[in-house]
Parts: structure tokens; C-alpha cells; sequence
């Protein structure tokens, strides 16, 4: 059983830049003092706390003119920088989930990533591109075929994985869906003697207390921060 006093949790303090650093550094960018992940996978960069212009100009550079990324942390963004959406973001981990694998929940791939991107586009859990999966495993739920239910592994930062893309068809939610598959998710991370964490807006109140009713525990606030880089 995970527990919050047991396990050192300082890598999520930037999840991005340990995840980069570390279990998926194959998806890395890299310029100067600033990281990003392929942009065809996830917009999440990394910036070294404190960032300077410098380390702004090297996003710049991985990113390119207009190009977008998402920063985590409270870096100053500087002129010429365009901010297209910020929010305070809750960081919860995994304390003390009663995890359990969902028999009606099956591996999403390749072939499936049109039908995520369409569930993606009207539940709108967060940014979700055709390569997003290639980050971890996604399990979704069918219902007469379709796809009604999914969630997943996104940022992976070393000892943790980060549960992601959880989103329900607004017809089929009131059924527990998002719940199972965030079990079975975490179900599988812990398999690999890893901790489950997840992020959700610090407004989203109801999402947080289901969360903490599942047994996660509330670890911090951070700043996601949506920029696009000066033309």
C-alpha cells in the first residue's frame, strides 16, 4: 500500500522535467536550459526554477515561432510571450486507493486514436494529441461498440506515473466509469511498484473530493500556464 509519509514525493514538484529527465526522456527536446516533450505527443515543456529570459529564449527555440507549449510552476512568463490559458491546479497521490482491475476495460492503441480524440474533443479533459498514447497504457469501455470511457498514463516522472485523459461521454456518465478505469489504471502502475498521481483544477471541487474519496491525498497546488512563443 502506497503512503504519503513513506515514499519521497519531490519529484512532482516538476513533473515534466523529471519525467524528461528520466523514464521518458525517448520523447525529449532539448535546448539550452529547457526541455519539452515532442510536440506531436503532449505540449508539457520544463523550465529550470526561477527561469530567466535565457531559458525562455531556449523554449523559444525548441518550440519555434508561435509554437505552444505548457509550463508547470510559477516562472515569470516574459514579454513577447503569448498566455492563452492559466489555472491553479491541485496535485493529489495516490494514499491509499483500493485499486482493482476493470474486467470491461480494454487496451486503446493505435487504431483507436480517432475515436479518443473525438471523446477527447467533447469532454475535454486536458491536452490529448493522435501520439498522447504512446506515453503509457490507456484503457477505455465500449458500450455497443463505441467508446464511452477512457483514462490513462500521461507525465511519468521517476517512482510515479501520472493517470491521465480521464473522460466519459456525457450520455454514460452516473455510472462509476470514470472511477473504475481510474482503478484499473492505477492498478497497473502500482504493478510496477509505482505511485499513481493525477492533476485536476483547483476549482473542479467535485472532481477532487471523488478523488479523495478513492483514496488519494491532496500533495500540493501548482500553475499550468499555456504560452505560445513570439512570432
Amino acid at each position: 500500500m502506497s503512503g504519503l509519509h513513506t515514499i519521497d514525493t519531490g519529484v512532482l514538484d516538476d513533473p515534466a522535467g523529471a519525467a524528461l529527465s528520466g523514464p521518458h526522456a525517448v520523447f525529449a527536446r532539448r535546448h539550452g536550459q529547457a526541455a519539452c516533450y515532442d510536440p506531436a505527443v503532449t505540449p508539457f515543456a520544463a523550465l529550470p526554477a526561477g527561469a530567466d529570459t535565457q531559458a525562455w529564449d531556449d523554449l523559444a527555440a525548441l518550440v519555434g515561432p508561435d509554437g505552444r507549449a505548457v509550463v508547470i510552476g510559477d516562472c515569470p512568463v516574459p514579454a513577447g510571450w503569448q498566455i492563452t490559458w492559466q489555472d491553479e491546479v491541485v496535485q493529489l497521490v495516490d494514499a491509499t486507493i483500493a485499486v482493482a482491475d476493470e474486467p470491461a476495460a480494454v487496451p486503446l492503441g493505435t487504431a483507436d486514436v480517432p475515436e479518443m480524440l473525438d471523446l477527447v474533443e467533447r469532454t475535454k479533459p486536458g491536452p490529448f494529441l493522435a501520439r498522447t498514447l504512446e506515453m503509457g497504457t490507456y484503457l477505455g469501455i465500449r458500450q455497443d461498440g463505441r467508446l464511452v470511457a477512457m483514462a490513462g498514463e500521461r507525465m511519468h516522472p521517476p517512482g510515479f506515473t501520472e493517470i491521465s485523459a480521464v473522460c466519459t461521454d456525457p450520455a454514460y456518465r452516473g455510472q462509476g466509469l470514470a472511477t473504475r478505469l481510474i482503478r484499473a489504471v492505477a492498478a497497473g502502475v502500482r504493478r510496477r511498484g509505482e505511485t499513481p498521481f493525477l492533476h485536476a483544477a483547483s476549482d473542479n471541487t467535485s472532481a477532487i473530493r471523488l478523488y479523495e474519496a478513492m483514496g488519494f491525498a491532496v500533495r500540493r497546488q501548482l500553475t499550468f500556464t499555456v504560452v505560445v512563443a513570439p512570432s
